[in-house]
């Protein structure tokens, strides 16, 4: 098919009547150069390869997106050598849509290596680019040639994380105004083409807060960052708090009175802000981690967010906007919003930023959107992308499944587009009741919840009298077995994560009963319910199963039969013995299950019978917990006997998949709240033996490698007449779980002083 990239497109202006903003959204799509490799946000996020993600972002009723014709990647080795065949299908496939691009040229990007942004020609080549860009699409409207500038030129000339590697006030001046009068230029092509096209300029919306001692590098900070707009608006003359510091940095006079002869004022004002953007400097470096400790050549100072320290007062995002509106009174917009935080988090955060726009635009600011930036998430971005080691952090889609999968941020989103979205009802999403971290007490530094002992004595806790967090909440999540390994890290994370919640025991209720059911529901109201209840004892089942029936079967399908009455989620949990491990490799959700052994056919019956009264319950299969916080796992128990030298039995020929705990109930948790449905494995990635298990953790953990091997010899000895088992559990649907060896060193980690005695 030959597609006409010139077919103009019909573009739906915002009704400047209406009281809420527009929802525009945005594909993390940064090419960044560290050394001379490349990373490409594009490739790694899949939308490289994937044309039918448009499809998903259109079925959001998204009509506006920042969209990416990247020069790195369009003409990467030569100039006016041009492969369109990417964006001629995308763009055609957006106007097919109706769906208005904001086309960006460079996102954090230095330029191809012909042409980088440290060299005297980048802003004519770039607007040579721009300009075969325009021709190539003249119906495009909307650009920002050059994203985030003072943030791109801060990390690669003035902190040395991207090319060209540079650490000096001089670079970073230099890269900013080449970045500067590259976009001028790119502009000035563009509208040769296109007349009314329009600047949507971004930049990272931030603020510097300081202890009286380092007030002055907050207020040269605070005046540093507004050069973005200020130069191109051709305001940096002779009078500028910002124009002698640029002349001794080596910028020439001729170079800023360009500036003020062209002046290319935004069109629209494009924020980026994140939680991290508003910073405080504190002389107090003993009140921060070391990793924070920095300074300028004067004094040494801790560089943190401003929502970390308890004392600093913060703008906040309104506050924020307000400066910019106050300052410029042009059209703005927020052109990213994403936190890299569990699920609720996300929710919180975009949903305030969300009201913060809809009371300033009530106000008479001209506000005209907010945009959910990584729609498909971002790679790497807690390394700044110089460290390449897969930290991936999932947006208003999950790349980690087969195909991406719509989260809960998805569903706000699409609630928000539709008339009168601003007054969303807890029903409609009960975790925002509660505040962010962000805004609870915990979130400061040296706060007892940051740094609490993972392993304190969780019987505190137990003690409680109602076991809940359900102060502020009319709906608060259910969670049953209290004294149980998964109920009470359920409880726990729930408390970190600010999701109020009931804990209840079996004295409290007997979910093997169905009118004890429907009472706590009718009287809780709960918005979901999570069933860590259940008979747990695998060999003792086998001599009393009609126990183990009714706790995890009876007891299961009362609660879906009365979950599914009130449309209450349910989330339970089943196991990997469901299967007899004689398939010869890991199972995936669709293979049949085929128990062998009591347990494993209650967990069974329990999941058909569960899905059956509610379809849409998450049921979790998971395997061989082992987590920081209680003392009956194979993991603590073999560590324990491998350093005091005693014998204990771990079968070679035994295959499992050993799941960390908090991993587990973090992802589940996610799940949840994403509104997940069906049956779903959740093990830390890789399967192995129960003897393999216990070397890998007595390696880690520090014994004698030869120690080690030598149990582990003994151990394979002993069972190599055993049958061989393999229960362990993989995904046919999303690999969501960190890896084992990351799951095995953090449990080391937050359990290290167990071991010191030994060790030492």
């Amino acid at each position: 098919m030959v597609i006409d990239s010139r077919k103009p497109i019909g573009v739906k202006q915002l009704d400047i009547k209406s009281t809420t903003p527009e929802i525009w959204g945005g594909v993390e799509c940064s090419v960044v150069r560290v050394g001379d490799s490349y990373t490409d946000q594009l490739r790694r996020n899949g939308h490289h390869e994937r044309l039918d993600d448009i499809d998903r972002f259109a079925e959001l009723g998204l009509k506006t997106l920042r969209f990416p014709v990247l020069w790195e990647r369009t003409a990467p080795d030569a100039p006016n050598q041009y492969d369109w065949a990417w964006s001629d299908a995308r763009l055609f496939k957006l106007w097919q849509l109706g769906m208005r691009p904001i086309v960006g040229l460079l996102h954090h990007g230095s330029g191809p290596r012909y042409a980088t942004f440290d060299r005297p020609d980048f802003p004519e080549q770039f607007a040579q680019y721009a300009r075969a860009v325009a021709e190539r699409y003249p119906w495009v409207g909307d650009y920002t040639p050059v994203n985030e500038p003072i943030t791109t030129a801060r990390f690669a000339g003035l902190y040395g994380l991207w090319y060209p590697h540079e650490s000096s006030s001089e670079n970073f001046a230099k890269i900013l105004l080449n970045e500067l009068k590259a976009t001028v230029l790119a502009m000035r092509e563009i509208r040769q083409v296109r007349p009314d096209a329009r600047l949507i300029q971004t930049e990272d919306l931030g603020m510097t807060h300081a202890t009286p001692a380092l007030q002055q590098q907050a207020d040269f900070e605070n005046r540093r960052r507004w050069l973005t707009f200020d130069v191109l608006h051709g305001h940096v003359v002779p009078g500028h708090p910002m124009y002698d510091h640029l002349r001794k940095m080596g910028i020439s006079e001729k170079d800023l009175f360009f500036f003020a002869e062209n002046p290319c004022p935004p069109d629209v004002l494009g924020l980026n802000h994140y939680l991290t953007s508003e910073r405080f400097l504190d002389h107090r470096l003993e009140n921060f981690p070391p990793h924070l400790h920095g300074g300028n050549h004067r004094y040494a100072y801790a560089d943190t967010e401003a929502v970390r320290v308890p004392d600093a007062t913060r703008l906040g995002v309104e506050g924020l906007l307000r400066q910019v509106w106050q300052r410029y009174h042009r059209p703005l917009a927020v052109t990213e919003v994403h936190l890299g935080c569990t699920r609720e988090e996300q929710l919180r955060w975009f949903h305030e930023v969300w009201q913060a726009a809809c009371r300033l635009r009530e106000q008479g600011a001209d506000l005209q959107a907010v945009t959910a930036w990584a729609l498909l998430g971002s790679h790497d971005w807690d390394s700044l992308l110089i460290q390449q080691h897969d930290h991936y952090e999932a947006g208003v889609f999950d790349i980690r499944s087969q195909n991406p999968r719509p989260t809960a941020l998805a569903r706000l989103i699409g609630q928000l587009i539709r008339p009168a979205g601003s007054s969303l009802t807890p029903k409609q999403e009960p975790t925002l009741v509660e505040r962010g971290w962000w805004g609870r007490d915990e979130c400061a530094y040296g706060h007892l919840l940051l740094n609490e002992d993972p392993l304190t004595d969780f019987s505190n806790f137990l003690k409680r009298p109602d076991k809940s967090n359900d102060a502020k909440a009319s709906q608060p999540l259910l969670i049953l077995g209290a004294t149980g390994t998964l109920g009470q890290a359920f409880a726990r994370i729930a408390r970190q994560r600010g999701l109020a919640f009931r804990l209840l025991n079996r004295q409290e209720l007997d979910i093997a009963k169905p009118d004890a059911v429907h009472q706590i529901l009718n009287a809780l109201r709960p918005w979901a319910v999570i069933n860590a209840a259940g008979y747990v004892r695998v060999d003792q089942a086998e001599n009393e199963p009609e126990r183990c029936f009714r706790e995890n079967l009876t007891g299961a399908t009362a609660l879906a039969e009365a979950c599914a009455q009130r449309g209450i989620r349910l989330l339970t949990f089943s196991s990997d013995l469901v299967f007899d491990g004689q398939k010869g490799r890991s199972y995936v959700e669709s293979d049949p299950a085929q128990p062998n052994s009591v347990y494993g056919a209650s967990k069974a019956s329990a999941e058909q019978r569960v899905l059956a009264y509610l379809p849409e319950a998450l049921v979790v299969r998971t395997s061989a917990f082992f987590g920081p916080w209680d003392e009956y796992n194979f993991a603590i128990t073999s560590l324990r006997k491998l350093f005091a030298e005693e014998a204990f039995d771990a079968s070679d020929r035994v295959v499992v998949s050993p799941t960390y705990v908090p991993d587990l109930v973090h992802h589940s948790l996610d799940l949840l709240i994403d509104g997940a449905t069906g049956i779903w494995h959740l093990t830390n990635a890789g399967e192995v033996s129960w003897a393999a298990f216990a070397r890998t953790l007595a390696l880690r953990a520090g014994l004698s490698p030869g120690r080690a091997q030598q149990w582990y010899a003994i151990q394979q000895a002993n069972s190599v007449h055993l049958p061989a088992v393999n229960t362990a559990l993989s995904s046919e649907k999303a690999l969501l779980m960190p890896a084992l060896d990351s799951a095995v060193d953090r449990y080391l980690r937050d359990c290290v002083h167990r071991f010191e005695a030994v060790l030492a």
